[in-house]
């Protein structure tokens, strides 16, 4: 990535990826999730060899560093200004969502929710998930304050087998949405690779998606069982 964004020094390179670190720190956000230290050693003349700093970066990190670089460099002002025009086209999108109706909002979500349902599936079987069910619960218990698949749909009064997640709301969907991406990126980071290990993770991010809701408002929170 030096050599991408047109660095010819290590020192003067790593001082912007210094800087990215402490935009992520100032954002709240653990710059050792983003930056992660990947020192590599090299050979030298006469059978010597020496210590080279690198790191394995995120895409995220990579972000930080375009837009704490040398905007006189060509290269980091094409890439600072693919990134202005790429947060534009999200405001956009979000201004037109927030146009839609209840309904429209909720089909959105539930696409969203079925696609992101069977992308964590796929990661939870290569984390060793084979109680799919027990896995799913584990979540739903984290969010719902206990409440299982079957204890929500009692709540809701529906029918045998009838979807739960074809029963919410649009907010409802949007928060099991971020516990499921949450919870597959989780299971990536950690490299989760037992059941129980999986299912404890989930648990541990409905909490904590629970736990914001809360915060945001107690009507807000009434939908996800007793607070």
């Amino acid at each position: 990535m030096q050599l991408v964004l047109d660095y010819k020094e290590w020192r003067k390179f790593e001082g912007v990826i210094q800087k990215a670190k402490k935009s992520c720190q100032n954002s709240d956000i653990n710059a050792l999730d983003h930056f992660v230290g990947a020192d590599k050693t090299i050979q030298m003349p006469k059978g010597a060899t020496k210590n080279i700093k690198d790191y394995k970066l995120t895409r995220y990190a990579c972000y930080l560093i375009a837009q704490n670089g040398d905007s006189r460099k060509k290269v980091i002002a094409l890439a600072q200004t693919y990134f202005a025009v790429q947060t534009r086209k999200q405001e956009i999108n979000e201004k037109e969502y927030s146009m839609l109706t209840e309904d429209e909002k909720r089909f959105c979500q539930r696409d969203l929710t079925r696609k992101g349902n069977y992308s964590l599936n796929q990661t939870a079987k290569k984390a060793g998930v084979k109680n799919f069910d027990k896995f799913h619960n584990a979540g739903y218990k984290g969010l719902y304050n206990g409440e299982t698949a079957d204890d929500i749909a009692k709540r809701k009064g529906l029918r045998y087998r009838e979807d739960i997640l074809d029963n919410m709301g649009s907010e409802e969907l949007a928060a099991n949405l971020f516990r499921i991406t949450q919870t597959e990126s989780r299971l990536k980071r950690d490299k989760v690779n037992t059941e129980n290990k999986a299912c404890d993770t989930h648990n541990k991010i409905g909490k904590i998606v629970r736990k914001a809701i809360k915060e945001a408002g107690r009507n807000y929170a009434r939908r996800f069982a007793n607070t």
